[in-house]
């Protein structure tokens, strides 16, 4: 590696650094955002990592003072109605004519409107709603964000406020996922983890195997993971196998004081009889937060090198 390009590593690293104090008041909103907007935890943390490495890499296009808030949940909408496109959904009119609407009269009818947004909405409806009705945007901030006017704002959140109470009993179809079958290579996986058998997990990963720690580090093959994240040895905690928001995942449970608490989320993918991809959520605070909540475990939010109980 050159000195040029450490340098640069360094201070990307920095600049990494410095955004994560910028943003950690918005970030658990953000995060909420994604997740709502895609209609699954999974969509919302993909989207979520977009987002962050978008800011990280276009903040030097902004030539004018610049509201982060407003900026990053830009990115985040502009992310999620360009892959939209992509897929060729019908991403929806905004309107501004008005129509006889009643309001949410309660929280528990918000909650149920939470989840059906995705079901019963067009994606920049669903971006207008949350954006207006939960992250409290003004008006004219939401129409920058999205493209339209603020009376489309305004209007198209009447609409769908009028449909969401007309909806009320509306049954939701969940999104089905494959469930994978269980692995024997994953099964070998878990009892050499649970050993501390290191030489029995290296066997098991392929020779060009990806490992991701998402928003932290990525190693392409093995000799990177033998002499970077696995160059201490496995962490000494107890793994077990568990379905997270229909996905099959493995669950890291750190023993506390306070009991076990999660430590980490990992998932692979396997191709004969191999590890090929490794994707692990250490260093991801509002996933492992809301997983863990889903999961009935507490997070362990004090986890060298990270120690979120400081903010």
């Amino acid at each position: 590696m050159s000195q040029t390009t450490k340098t640069l590593q360094e201070q990307s690293n920095e600049i990494r650094q410095r955004l994560d104090e910028e943003i950690c008041n918005i970030s658990e909103p953000l995060w909420n955002y994604c997740r709502y907007l895609t209609g699954s935890p999974w969509d919302g943390e993909d989207l979520y990592q977009e987002t962050i490495l978008k800011v990280l890499g276009g903040l030097f296009t902004r030539w004018h003072p610049t509201n982060l808030k407003s900026y990053v949940f830009r990115i985040a909408t502009n992310t999620w109605i360009d892959q939209c496109r992509k897929e060729k959904r019908t991403l929806g009119e905004l309107q501004e004519n008005n129509e006889a609407f009643e309001e949410l009269s309660d929280n528990l009818e918000l909650e149920e409107a939470l989840v059906k947004l995705d079901a019963l909405f067009s994606p920049r409806q669903t971006a207008v709603f949350l954006l207006l009705e939960i992250f409290r945007f003004q008006a004219d901030e939401v129409a920058s964000i999205v493209k339209t006017t603020p009376g489309a704002v305004y209007a198209s959140v009447r609409r769908m406020k009028y449909k969401l109470q007309t909806n009320r009993d509306h049954s939701i179809k969940p999104k089905l996922e494959n469930s994978p079958q269980q692995s024997k290579t994953i099964q070998a996986y878990l009892k050499a983890f649970n050993h501390g058998d290191l030489k029995g997990v290296l066997s098991l990963i392929s020779d060009q195997a990806h490992y991701e720690a998402s928003l932290g580090f990525l190693e392409v093959n093995k000799e990177e993971i033998i002499n970077g994240s696995l160059s201490y040895g496995l962490p000494g905690h107890h793994a077990i196998e568990c379905k997270l928001w229909g996905k099959h995942v493995i669950v890291v449970l750190a023993e506390t004081d306070q009991g076990q608490l999660v430590h980490d989320i990992q998932y692979q993918e396997v191709e004969n009889n191999k590890i090929v991809y490794h994707r692990s959520f250490f260093f991801r605070k509002e996933f492992i937060v809301a997983a863990s909540k889903e999961l009935g475990y507490k997070p362990q939010l004090n986890k060298p090198p990270l120690n979120w109980e400081e903010k």
